[in-house]
């Protein structure tokens, strides 16, 4: 029975987890792909760090070529992250005729075009399961699980990170900035923690799962991102009041011809599917046309979740090597089909929302009517206000939550209110998802 070899390139946290599960699972997962999975090489920089377990002699190596220079490497899984040179070793591993399995989902979000064209190419698969959501198949839901539906929309929580800072905020009251430490002393947010508190993570995972589900491009500008550190402590407990819960959700709905595509913390009430998704775990509430809505949850990263994704992928891919056949699935719908459909991103300004407006106001006569007048000018209704004792110089929280009104006329609103010379400090707007 022949071999079906493989090569690992990056044996950090998500890399050891892979190991770990093909030294352990052997038996049974030669017993699922009908040939055995050989892990021939593994490739890393830092070839002395103890992982927690012994290798065979000569697995671990410092040089690439060792895995792109194997003819009987047929399967190659790149775990490095990032950019380059994640992209070019995947091109090579892919023009020497192996395929792939990546975890790589800012690499897929805007290299993704170039990637799977060149896999189509060459007739290899790339497999990305381990991308979006860590353990939880959302990849593998799109692309077989609801293929009859036409998707009307995806909701999610899908980053860990500012899921777990949110969930400290509003069970422990905690400032943004405490919450932020706890995170990174326990393991859930690095030391620069950009791309997940500011929605960039999340957005990248919105982005490959609207390629899935629309042929929507990869990368696309029209994708709106806010992140979760101008969220306080106040905001939560505001919201609170109000019966609602904050998180940072990645929001695509399909309205006629146009997508909502957006990423940014949103009021969801307290009693909604989503608001139950606390700590580091992650979730997708897909609504599709027969099926309804299916809710996808689990840990969306850490060693084992994210390394049983990428063992899945390489289940599928070895099953089709020991079949002789390739591409049986096809990575996305084309951009091309979703320019033939007549399908646009819409601008976020078009997008009708109610809206939480917390203030920060001087106290003083008259202030809260020039705000309303301000906003009445604008089109938009207040349905309640919620106003508060002084903050250190002097300001009031001063919140209203609104009836629907337009993107593009709350923030024309607030550009004018913020000008006032009695606001304090920045307005804190946040759209409410009911």
């Amino acid at each position: 029975m022949k071999k079906i070899q493989i090569g690992l390139i990056g044996f950090g946290t998500v890399g050891t987890g892979v190991v770990k599960i093909l030294l352990e699972k052997n038996e049974l997962l030669q017993a699922l792909v009908g040939a055995p999975l050989e892990l021939k090489k593994i490739v890393d920089l830092d070839v002395e760090r103890d992982r927690g377990f012994s290798l065979p002699e000569g697995l671990l190596s410092d040089r690439v070529s060792d895995i792109l220079d194997d003819p009987e490497i047929s399967i190659v899984i790149e775990l490095i992250g990032g950019l380059e040179p994640a992209r070019s070793l995947i091109l090579q591993a892919l023009e020497k005729g192996k395929h792939v399995v990546t975890a790589n989902k800012a690499l897929l979000a805007h290299k993704g075009d170039e990637l799977f064209q060149k896999a189509a190419e060459v007739e290899r698969d790339i497999g990305f399961e381990a991308s979006v959501c860590g353990g939880i198949p959302v990849i593998l839901t799109l692309r077989q699980g609801v293929v009859a539906n036409e998707i009307e929309s995806m909701i999610g929580i899908l980053n860990g990170t500012s899921n777990f800072i949110l969930s400290r905020m509003t069970a422990e009251g905690l400032p943004y900035p405490v919450a932020l430490k706890e995170a990174q002393q326990r393991g859930f947010a690095e030391a620069d923690p950009t791309l997940d508190v500011e929605g960039l993570d999340a957005a990248h995972k919105l982005s490959i799962l609207m390629n899935l589900a629309y042929g929507a491009p990869l990368d696309s500008p029209g994708l709106f991102v806010e992140g979760i550190t101008r969220i306080g402590a106040m905001d939560i407990a505001f919201a609170r009041e109000f019966g609602f819960c904050i998180k940072l959700l990645a929001i695509c709905r399909k309205q006629g011809d146009k997508l909502e595509a957006r990423v940014h913390p949103a009021m969801i009430p307290q009693n909604h599917m989503l608001a139950n998704v606390q700590e580091a775990y992650n979730a997708l509430l897909i609504c599709g046309g027969f099926v309804g809505d299916i809710l996808l949850y689990g840990q969306g990263a850490g060693m084992m979740p994210t390394g049983s994704a990428v063992i899945s992928d390489l289940v599928n891919i070895g099953r089709n090597i020991h079949k002789g056949i390739s591409r049986r699935i096809p990575p996305s719908f084309s951009f091309k089909e979703f320019q033939g459909k007549g399908l646009t991103i819409q601008s976020v300004l078009e997008v009708v929302s109610k809206y939480y407006i917390r203030f920060s106001a001087l106290d003083r006569p008259g202030v809260l009517s020039t705000i309303a007048g301000i906003l009445g000018r604008h089109q938009i209704s207040i349905a309640s206000v919620i106003q508060k004792g002084r903050e250190e110089g002097g300001a009031v929280p001063i919140v209203m939550m609104t009836h629907e009104a337009k993107e593009s006329a709350v923030q024309e609103a607030i550009q004018e209110i913020d000008r006032l010379p009695v606001i304090h400090d920045r307005t804190v707007i946040i759209r409410v998802e009911e």
